[in-house]
């Protein structure tokens, strides 16, 4: 059965089920109104009855009045009123002769006696029991249903006569079931046919209007198929089968299952693709705004806010729409140039712009056409801000890791090609060894001591060959999220005891929440072991040392200030060199090493000291950058913060 003619029946049938149940109700309620208008009707003439039997009942005494005080006498007086006043007799047999629905009408003592009955055969005998036709109006319409059309009975009406409070006369009108039936019975059967002739034309009714609704499905399916076909290679013959080619609604329904998917997979291309620019405008230094023909900002790289001076923990996702003249004061340098080269409308490149602080800035301007032919201005804007200090820091960066891959490419030939002579060497020095034993040193003239001496040499010669070699070794990352603060912490608590024995005090300055990085924990602590110990062994007099964390935009920065000696200026772009040192037991291989760690994790490093021992800004200052992990939960960060920063404090 084909879709559309489901969803027409599935209509249809529902418009049936609630017009029959209207019907229902409809046929009920009219049940209910006439019992209710019979059972007012009945007691309009069992009040008839009532006034007439206490006229003839006040007469007859009158005429009439008991022998003496007795009830016998009173009932005898009573009973012989009641038979000989005509006119309540002829009152009893007009409600039975014109009445359709009556059957009988009598008058019973208080024990249920009948005294007075339009049947004779009822007369001083005892009352039958019949149902109150007051209690059926009440009832259920299944009861009524059930009474008035099920097996034939008698309902009672009366009213009592009430002598000091007690009934002493009560009048029985009996209303017949078959009675009722043949007077509901007309009625009955036209409200039938009347909800029967509506639920038929209401399931018409619905069903042309499904028909029709469901009608405009054919030019919906016709344009859905036409957009899927643009972007879809995919044969018609393929998509549908036979038998559901021809259904409307199954051709519109698996159309847009097929738009969906198509809307789905250029969704996840251009999340993928918006992620990936983000995180690249993120990495930059160089500042990014894209502005729109009116002026307004579309996209903001992280790094504008340092050129603009603005807070460290400002977002820069405030500035996406708001104009240029608000982004950028006319009354700074760097605003009043960048305002005037937009006024001018031209392209410009590489312009030098001294700020209040001191620093060159460059930005350039590149203009791109909508390609509507609007000319000049009526497309977007691209402004490129680049700190001229960033580009000399990221020349020597790259100078640096460049010597570092040299060194590493020749330690690792150096490092195969001179184990194997010193293996050799080893070997035949203890044989040389063995032979001066067995001839006694005495013969040789002491040439056991120079052996010892070569032996010693060796021995320091393969330990530096082997130290070559772990430093060119490829290392294996295992990359986790921590929190910065608790890898810091952990650092502190393995240079503890040594920082209180060469009396050097350790501040740790870290802020409440989180700073999540997904790096190597124990290559990340063994580098801030390497600036912490070089920190120290440059305060041979003990001082402090600060170790401040704190978060740029998307970099977690470490900053390792200490008050040692300090590192004179024509040696700093050496101190990354390996085997450099200008401690007489230094190695030379701790910040190398750092530094190394440093671009495993595509971090920065830098570094600033001051010499001269008059400066109160004498020491040296190590800072380096990590990227912020991203899809770090705030509810995790939350929890973890109060924790952490008491840890931190406990361990310094």
């Amino acid at each position: 059965m084909r879709l559309k003619t489901k969803l027409v029946l599935s209509a249809t049938g529902l418009t049936f089920a609630i017009v029959l149940v209207l019907a229902a109700l409809f046929v009920s309620e009219l049940l209910r109104q006439r019992i209710e208008q019979t059972t007012a009707a009945n007691d309009v003439l069992v009040h008839e009855v009532w006034l007439e039997m206490r006229k003839s009942v006040e007469t007859g005494l009158r005429a009439n009045p008991p022998v003496d005080r007795s009830d016998e006498a009173l009932h005898a007086a009573v009973m012989d009123a009641l038979r000989n006043q005509p006119e309540l007799r002829d009152v009893m047999n007009t409600i039975v002769r014109y009445s359709p629905t009556v059957q009988d009408v009598s008058v019973t003592d208080p024990h249920g006696m009948t005294l007075l009955s339009t049947d004779p055969d009822a007369v001083d005998e005892p009352a039958v029991f019949r149902f109150s036709l007051a209690g059926l109006q009440t009832g259920s319409v299944a009861h009524q249903m059930k009474v008035v059309f099920g097996k034939p009975r008698v309902l009672d009406i009366s009213q009592s006569l009430d002598r000091n409070g007690v009934p002493f006369l009560v009048v029985h009108v009996g209303v017949r079931s078959t009675f009722l039936k043949n007077a509901y019975e007309p009625w009955l059967l036209d409200a039938l046919i009347f909800a029967a002739l509506a639920a038929l034309a209401s399931v018409l009714a619905a069903g042309l209007l499904a028909n029709l609704a469901l009608r405009p499905l054919e030019a919906i399916s016709t344009r859905l198929e036409s957009l899927t076909r643009a972007g879809d290679a995919i044969p018609e013959r393929l998509l549908e089968s036979r038998s559901t080619r021809n259904d409307t609604v199954v051709r519109v329904t698996r159309t847009l299952d097929r738009l969906g998917e198509q809307m789905r997979t250029q969704e996840a291309g251009y999340t993928a693709l918006q992620a990936n620019l983000n995180q690249m405008l993120d990495t930059l230094r160089d500042g990014v705004l894209l502005f729109t023909a009116d002026r307004r900002a579309a996209m903001v790289s992280d790094a504008v806010a340092y050129f603009l001076g603005a807070p460290l923990n400002e977002d820069h996702e405030k500035l996406v729409g708001m104009r240029l003249e608000e982004i950028f004061a006319p009354d700074s340098v760097l605003g009043a140039a960048v305002l005037e080269a937009f006024a001018e409308g031209g392209q410009v490149s590489a312009q030098a712009v001294t700020l209040e602080d001191g620093r060159q800035v460059q930005f350039s301007l590149d203009r791109i056409e909508d390609g509507l032919g609007g000319g000049v201005g009526s497309g977007a804007t691209l402004l490129t801000l680049r700190d001229m200090e960033s580009v000399a820091q990221l020349g020597q960066e790259l100078e640096v890791a460049r010597r570092l891959g040299a060194i590493g490419r020749l330690t690792a030939g150096v490092g195969h090609e001179v184990k194997n002579p010193i293996n050799a060497m080893v070997l035949h020095l203890e044989l040389l060894r063995g032979k001066l034993v067995t001839h006694g040193v005495e013969a040789f003239g002491g040439a056991q001591r120079h052996v010892e001496i070569l032996a010693g040499e060796m021995q320091r010669l393969d330990r530096v060959v082997q130290t070559l070699a772990d430093f060119s070794r490829p290392m294996e990352l295992h990359l986790r999220e921590h929190d910065l603060r608790q890898v810091v912490g952990v650092v502190m608590e393995l240079t503890a005891a040594e920082m209180q024995e060469n009396r050097v005090q350790v501040v740790v300055n870290a802020p409440k929440e989180p700073l999540m990085v997904r790096v190597d924990a124990q290559l990340m602590q063994q580098a801030l072991l390497n600036l912490l110990l070089n920190g120290m062994q440059a305060m041979p007099e003990g001082g402090a040392m600060v170790v401040r964390l704190r978060r740029d935009h998307h970099f977690a920065v470490v900053e390792v200030i200490d008050e040692g000696e300090g590192i004179p200026p024509e040696l700093l772009p050496r101190i990354f060199e390996l085997y450099f040192t200008t401690k007489p037991k230094g190695s030379g291989i701790g910040l190398a090493m750092t530094y190394r760690i440093l671009q495993l994790h595509g971090g920065a490093m830098e570094v600033r000291s001051s010499a001269d021992p008059d400066s109160v800004e004498r020491g040296t200052t190590f800072t380096f950058r990590l990227p912020v992990a991203t899809g770090v939960g705030e509810g995790r960060k939350a929890a973890t913060a109060g924790v952490v920063h008491k840890e931190l404090g406990e361990r310094v």
